[in-house]
């Protein structure tokens, strides 16, 4: 829920901030940064909650420490390059891949009632799910109709 009410502010708050500073309406623009934010906000979580987000990496995959840290990275560099508009399609592309590849980990941290901040099974559960996976279409679409779509 967070990483949603982090989009939806940042998109808002940098829409009215290029309007007041440019006096036009860039909406895709907005978009960008409003997802830029999104994905530093939950990036500080891959450092913050290392622990609780190894829990719900599934159990066949290895260095799950280290790949908790650099997807954190990855989201970094993902807002950054998603702001320079020679990268946009690309990192669009990659962002959009970037999310369905972390899906399953979703997936297992719902199923098995993980708190990703804490790594304690006492977390959603399973009603989770009917968030999460709205959630990462709302994103893939975000990513595809503001970096992607426009520069086809």
């Amino acid at each position: 829920m967070k990483p949603l009410i982090v989009l939806f502010a940042g998109f808002v708050l940098s829409l009215v901030f290029i309007y007041i500073t440019t006096k036009e309406w860039n909406f895709l623009f907005s978009a960008r940064i409003a997802m830029a934010i999104m994905l530093c906000f939950t990036a500080i979580g891959h450092f913050l909650f290392i622990d609780g987000m190894t829990a719900i990496i599934p159990d066949f995959i290895p260095f799950k420490k280290a790949l908790v840290v650099s997807t954190g990275v990855l989201e970094i560099a993902f807002a950054i390059a998603l702001l320079i508009p020679s990268f946009q399609p690309y990192v669009g592309l990659l962002l959009m891949l970037f999310f369905l590849a972390i899906l399953p980990a979703n997936i297992k941290g719902a199923i098995d009632g993980i708190d990703y901040q804490t790594g304690a099974t006492d977390g959603p559960g399973l009603s989770y799910l009917w968030f999460r996976v709205p959630l990462q279409l709302l994103f893939i679409l975000w990513v595809y109709f503001s970096a992607v779509w426009p520069f086809r």
